[in-house]
């Protein structure tokens, strides 16, 4: 490697530096959600990644509150969209109407143009207003009826959804699914967190009292730095390995796409400084793989029929692919 590619290396003042603000806005969200310490870090990946974040579980345990504390953390344009069966593609993405006073066609703007947009309950609307997203979210760009918008930076979406299993819902589309760069499922408190979560939200909730800890131009300069961090060849071609893994897995009839790939060198980097590191390791792959590539294999109908569980079979093609070996 030649001296003008170490220079532009992420220096550890730099790594310290985009750290330090990470647990600024850990320690914000903390404020209102109670012993989810991982799922927060992972979130914070996302956002260090300029990705786009889906949280999925079971209704009422917590996953519309982290999103907004998530939110109310960055000092960005903010809008809520509430995703529901009879929701439109244009109310989403907005209309170009005639001006009568202007003499012309003028494009009003829809909720989905903001830097960061929670769509809640994604999975209660119908595949044609999901598919609304799909542009912006890869692009970051909105065309409607000709008119082509770019989105604002940083763009991000967090969408929640409930298990397809659940009444009223439609499975989000292999396309929607891998646009989200993680997939994250909170979980059912412990009886102690439970009890703290009584005492913190008894008088009021703390979301009212949240305030910003960092700005969109911040944001944005830490995801640019970010693509600076070093990646070592072995590490880096480890990761293709993970990926390619999945899709020589007979248990999968889809594994992960090179955009899955993207997902998990871009998300391994943001770990490592997470983790106090100007530099990834093989471990930081291997934590990611379930979130990053969970939501994007599908397992074949004969694994379906046999039960398997996803997770299990993407720790078992972890387990098979050697990791490179440190010096």
């Amino acid at each position: 490697m030649n001296e003008a590619s170490l220079d532009q290396r992420l220096s550890p003042a730099e790594a310290a530096a985009i750290r330090d603000t990470a647990e600024r806005l850990r320690a914000n969200v903390e404020r209102v959600i109670v012993g989810q310490r991982e799922v927060i870090d992972l979130a914070l990946v996302a956002l260090l990644c300029e990705g786009h974040l889906l949280l999925e579980d079971v209704p009422g345990t917590g996953k519309t509150t982290l999103a907004k504390a998530i939110a109310r953390s960055l000092d960005c344009s903010f809008k809520r969209i509430q995703f529901t069966p009879d929701l439109m593609p244009s109310d989403i993405t907005g209309i170009t109407y005639y001006n009568q006073k202007l003499g012309e066609f003028v494009f009003r703007e829809g909720p989905l143009l903001a830097q960061v947009v929670l769509a809640d309950e994604i999975n209660r609307a119908t595949p044609r207003t999901q598919s609304a997203l799909l542009e912006a979210m890869e692009e970051r760009q909105l065309t409607v009826e000709g008119t082509t918008v770019r989105m604002p930076a940083p763009f991000l979406v967090i969408a929640t959804q409930n298990p397809v299993e659940l009444e009223g819902t439609f499975p989000l589309p292999e396309a929607q699914l891998d646009r989200f760069l993680l997939r994250l499922r909170l979980g059912y408190p412990g009886e102690d967190e439970e009890d703290q979560i009584l005492q913190r939200f008894e008088a009021e909730s703390p979301l009212e009292s949240l305030r910003p800890v960092i700005e969109a131009p911040a944001l944005l300069e830490m995801a640019a730095q970010l693509r600076r961090l070093h990646v070592a060849p072995p590490v880096r071609r480890y990761i293709v390995r993970l990926v390619q893994a999945t899709r020589a897995e007979p248990a999968f009839e889809l594994g992960g796409s090179p955009r899955a790939t993207l997902a998990l060198f871009r998300a391994a980097r943001a770990r490592a400084v997470l983790e106090g590191r100007d530099y990834v390791l093989p471990d930081d792959a291997k934590a990611l793989v379930p979130h990053v590539l969970g939501h994007r294999v599908i397992l074949s109908t004969q694994a379906r029929l046999r039960g398997r569980d996803v997770e299990a079979l993407l720790a078992e093609v972890v387990e098979r692919v050697p990791a490179p070996i440190e010096g």
